[in-house]
């Protein structure tokens, strides 16, 4: 089978997609931004062909790139796995007459605003929401609701640019800043009070062949906006317990109705004193390198897992659930550049035995903001087949630790 793979070189795990399909069998032909020796050598050997791009969300030049190389060779399949590509690729795959995701299923996965609406429509339990595009709209949404009241990009990804306004007066400034006194889009969603998590698949027809369960610690929103807070992500070995039949039922509801075929899905939800509600869904793996916890978790590749459902329609293996794994996020204690840190050896010598992997840019690094990411500064990586004291783990961590900055 000849596989398209949409910008294989960035973020740095792409290559992994890329080597998974070459592992399986697949030809596999890249098309990204970057020329082709920018591409790590283990990248450039996994691949048949590449093709260079100015942009992958240029619609035309992507179907241009494509073309040529159907004028070469049958291509199969069309894929990508980031998402801002995944509604271009739609696009592009129709124009093509390539199989995939299609793009009414790329745009419902890729607004939010439209997403909650159809999912409302066929039962799924939402929060309030509503694309508005004025000042006036969003104040009566405001009205309607109640603070707080959340206000994100419709097309947004994760906490990117979501912003929490508990007051009037912080409602005109937010106008202000997004815009919206100019005629600027924003979703605007009622607030959910509750623990935050998510329900991650590989579905292969509209049937889920994987399912993983995880955890945010604190919920995005707050780890996104306080330096202080080492969050941290935990994905659980016990997601065949009872508590978690809902959760697992409403992510395959939502995949069934949005008609998810063959596709990773990200799946956030919250769950409080108004119940189980569903957040949001991206046809397109997680991010923050989620899917290496998988991995260590479960003894298995899932890149290799995901290769295997696109080329030959099935998995090749069962998770083992033997371990929970996490990631905690370690933020510099200012701005500036990275001196050292504190408590390396201590965790080390605790931890050890039960660590995946970590990162720790050198002294002199220059930090990165906190509304980065969780991956934008240093990290650690651990799993442990007791979910409860992985979560312990994850904390003294966060409490010894320290990234001193200057």
């Amino acid at each position: 089978m000849h596989i398209l793979f949409v910008e294989p070189g960035f973020p740095h795990n792409q290559g992994q997609f890329v080597k998974g399909l070459a592992a399986v069998g697949a030809e596999v032909t890249g098309i990204g931004e970057a020329p082709p020796q920018a591409l790590s050598s283990g990248v450039q050997r996994a691949l048949g062909g590449y093709e260079q791009v100015s942009s992958v969300c240029d619609e035309q030049a992507m179907i241009d790139a494509v073309h040529k190389v159907q004028d070469r060779a049958w291509v199969d399949r069309l894929e990508a796995t980031i998402e801002a590509h995944i509604l271009p690729v739609a696009h592009v795959r129709a124009a093509a007459k390539i199989p995939g995701t299609s793009i009414e299923t790329a745009f419902l996965c890729r607004d939010k605003p439209a997403m909650k609406a159809f999912l409302r429509k066929h039962g799924v339990p939402c929060a309030m929401s509503e694309g508005v595009n004025s000042a006036a709209e969003v104040r009566h949404f405001a009205q309607s609701v109640g603070f707080p009241i959340i206000l994100k990009p419709p097309d947004g990804a994760g906490a990117a640019d979501t912003e929490k306004i508990d007051t009037v007066d912080e409602l005109e400034q937010a106008i202000l800043e997004h815009g919206l006194h100019h005629g600027r889009t924003v979703a605007a969603e009622e607030y959910i009070e509750g623990h935050e998590g998510f329900y991650d698949t590989l579905t292969i027809d509209g049937e889920v062949a994987h399912e993983y369960i995880s955890h945010y610690y604190p919920g995005v929103l707050d780890a996104m906006r306080h330096r202080w807070i080492s969050p941290y992500i935990i994905t659980t070995n016990r997601s065949d317990a009872p508590g978690y039949d809902e959760v697992k039922a409403m992510g395959k509801k939502v995949i069934r109705h949005l008609g998810i075929g063959t596709s990773a899905t990200h799946m956030e939800w919250f769950f409080g004193n108004k119940g189980l509600k569903f957040s949001e869904i991206g046809c397109r793996p997680p991010g923050v390198g989620t899917w290496d916890l998988y991995s260590a978790g479960n003894e298995l590749d899932l890149y290799e897992e995901w290769a295997a459902s696109i080329v030959h329609g099935r998995v090749k293996s069962v998770p083992s659930r033997r371990f929970s794994a996490g990631m905690i996020s370690l933020r510099p204690s200012q701005d500036g550049k990275i001196v050292g840190y504190q408590g390396m050896e201590e965790i080390q010598k605790a931890f050890g035995d039960w660590v995946i992997d970590s990162h720790f840019p050198p002294p002199g690094t220059s930090t990165q903001p906190v509304e980065a990411g969780y991956m934008a500064n240093a990290w650690i990586r651990l799993k442990h087949p007791d979910y409860d004291q992985l979560r312990e783990m994850l904390e003294t961590v966060g409490r010894t630790i320290k990234v001193l900055a200057g």
